[in-house]
C-alpha cells in the first residue's frame, strides 16, 4: 500500500497527530478517536492495524496495554515523495512568511507608538540623534 493510501484517510491522519504528541496507549487512541468521528472501537482497531502493518505505527505490551508510538521513516519517505513538488508551493509559503513577519512587525511598531515608548527606526527613515542617558 502506498504511503498516500494510508496517510489518505482522515481517520488515520488523527491516529497518527496523536502518536505524533507521543506513545499512547489503545485505549487512550479509540476513546479520543471514536468521539471524534462516531466510529465503533473495531473500526479504530482496523485502523491501528493498518498503521502497524504499513510500518507507520509500532506497538509494543505493556502488561494488559498496547503502547503505540508514530514509526518515523515511512513519514520521511513520504515528504521525500513530496519533494519534487514543493517548488510548486514553497515561494508561496516563503512569501507568505515573510507577509506575516511584515505584518508582526507593523503591529509592533504600531503598539509601541500607542504606548509612548521609545522611537523606533523605519526601513525608510535615520534617526540622527544621540541616545539619551537616565
Amino acid at each position: 500500500m502506498h504511503a498516500l493510501d494510508i496517510l489518505g484517510d482522515p481517520v488515520r491522519r488523527r491516529i497518527l497527530e496523536l502518536l505524533a504528541e507521543g506513545e499512547r496507549s489503545a485505549g487512550e487512541i479509540g476513546e479520543q478517536v471514536q468521539r471524534e468521528f462516531g466510529i465503533s472501537q473495531p473500526a479504530v482497531s482496523q485502523h491501528l492495524r493498518v498503521l502497524r502493518e504499513s510500518g507507520f505505527a509500532t506497538v509494543r505490551p505493556e502488561g494488559a496495554r498496547r503502547l503505540y508510538a508514530i514509526a518515523p521513516e515511512p513519514l520521511e519517505n513520504a515528504a521525500a515523495w513530496f519533494d519534487p513538488f514543493r517548488r510548486f508551493w514553497q515561494p508561496r509559503l516563503d512569501a507568505l512568511g515573510t507577509e506575516l513577519a511584515r505584518g508582526r512587525r507593523t503591529r509592533r511598531l504600531a503598539e509601541q507608538d500607542t504606548a509612548g515608548d521609545t522611537p523606533h527606526l523605519d526601513t525608510d527613515e535615520t534617526d540622527t540623534t544621540e541616545p539619551q542617558e537616565d
